[in-house]
């Protein structure tokens, strides 16, 4: 296979990803002996500022999606690339993207989605790796640090701690392993959401809990329902039916407006402007306001949200981020290992009450899968919060971010380190230098480069002392 170089274009800031294709294939089932099959995994490779023998890689563990939109959208990886002298390779998770184990019937079942773990994950990662290092000239001897944010900050972490000889280095950015059953409070992300809108105002967010009661008396007469369907935009008009998902579809926004209060203007999850928390609460200032100019003011918000640009003609209630990332996907993985429990009280947060019902949300996922979930698991395999013994992760996570409140903010240890990121959302930090950027994360990527170096150099001075003296 022949690795093809990214280029940048003047015009846009955004670096085009090309696939490479010099490993074809991985195992189905790499803990098992009975699947025996194998699956092409994608991935892509710049190696632009790969010059030298054994200088180093930056391996992106993929997430929950196509694995482009991730390569464009981490742009940390590509400002240091230069200065390091490294390898650029973005992984794709199995059953996202273009890499499905089992083609087109990759999703048809229980039988066919059983592989769709991240151990299975994780050691497609480090197969991988291993080729490259046999198939690229010079690459053998090549430290690989391991970048990701989100749950590819969760695989990144995870990947130095079961692959400590694979990886010499973690970044988890923005990384929630501790957003599982009894190890954080099941309030703790929506608690972040809430104080994200309420830095602008004790009435943003307070506007956003009445706005609640004031759906459910709109939506009680036929006129109401219409009229939401107006106010909102909406490309189907709601039925009485639609109420709870069109309630569902508003909580969503909020939470991903929180997860993407960029200081700039970004199009991570939609087209928005700088600080959109900051924007969406300019239109409420006013909680006292009666139901229906309530609900024009959170109708202008979310409109800011799906319609920034100005571009799009209608809403769906069934839409709440880019189609890049595998919704599909990550609800099998929440419903098997990935179980993160959350709940709402109204008082602490701004939503609706809602308890975390396990037998619940087994019989949910029973009823969509075919499978239940193992409340127990994640904490089993990866340790929980007993991670002392390991090394070499900076765990970073922004104060903005809901996902934090299951990140590790305090340091273990002088190599297993927390950086928080004042005025930081979700995983800002992987993101392209911007004139915008707040000085926090300019010390945060500084501080992540100083160490990305000393796990280089480490490597480098182990590799020397290894070397045989003489002949």
């Amino acid at each position: 296979g022949q690795t093809q170089r990214s280029f940048k274009t003047l015009t846009s800031l955004m670096f085009t990803c090309l696939l490479s294709s010099l490993i074809p294939l991985l195992q189905i089932d790499h803990f098992g002996f009975f699947e025996d099959g194998t699956f092409k995994q994608r991935y892509l490779v710049n190696d632009q500022h790969w010059h030298e023998e054994g200088n180093p890689i930056l391996f992106y563990t993929g997430n929950e999606g196509d694995i482009t939109w991730f390569c464009n959208n981490t742009g940390f990886m590509w400002d240091v690339a230069e200065e390091l002298g490294a390898m650029l390779v973005f992984a794709e998770h199995r059953y996202y993207g273009e890499s499905m184990p089992f083609g087109q019937d990759s999703y048809k079942d229980a039988k066919h989605l059983n592989y769709l773990t991240s151990e299975q994950a994780l050691a497609d990662f480090a197969v991988l790796i291993r080729e490259l290092k046999k198939t690229v000239p010079g690459a053998q001897d090549s430290p690989v640090v391991a970048i990701g944010g989100s749950y590819g900050g969760m695989l990144s972490a995870w990947m130095r701690m079961k692959y400590p000889n694979v990886v010499v280095g973690a970044l988890a950015a923005s990384a929630p392993i501790w957003q599982f059953t009894d190890m954080v409070p099941c309030s703790v992300f929506y608690k972040i959401v809430t104080e994200g809108f309420s830095r602008n105002g004790a009435d943003c967010s307070d506007s956003i809990r009445k706005s609640w009661s004031a759906v459910d008396n709109v939506s009680s007469t036929e006129g109401g329902l219409k009229w939401l369907s107006n106010e909102f935009s909406l490309c189907s008009p709601l039925e009485k039916e639609d109420v709870l998902v069109f309630k569902a579809w508003l909580q969503e926004t909020w939470v991903n407006l929180a997860m993407v209060n960029y200081p700039y203007e970004a199009n991570f999850l939609q087209p928005l402007p700088r600080w959109p928390v900051q924007v969406a609460c300019t239109y409420l200032q006013d909680s006292s306001l009666p139901d229906a100019p309530l609900l024009q003011g959170i109708s202008k918000a979310v409109k800011m949200y799906y319609n920034y640009t100005g571009n799009t003609q209608c809403l769906r209630i069934s839409e709440t981020a880019t189609g890049n990332l595998g919704y599909l996907g990550w609800y099998y993985q929440a419903c098997t290992e990935m179980v993160m429990p959350m709940c709402t009280d109204g008082v602490q947060d701004m939503f609706e009450p809602q308890s975390w019902d396990f037998e619940a949300f087994s019989e949910e996922c029973y009823g969509r899968f075919g499978a239940r979930p193992r409340a127990q698991w994640a904490g089993t395999v990866y340790g929980g919060k007993d991670i002392g013994s390991h090394s070499n992760i900076v765990f970073s996570n922004g104060n903005l971010d809901p996902w934090s409140g299951g990140g590790v903010t305090q340091s273990f240890s002088s190599n297993l380190v927390a950086v928080v990121i004042q005025d930081g959302a979700h995983h800002l930090d992987l993101r392209f230098n911007n004139n915008y950027d707040p000085s926090s994360v300019l010390k945060a990527r500084a501080l992540e480069l100083k160490y990305i170096k000393m796990w280089i150099e480490q490597h480098s001075l182990s590799n020397k002392a290894a070397a045989p003296c003489c002949l």
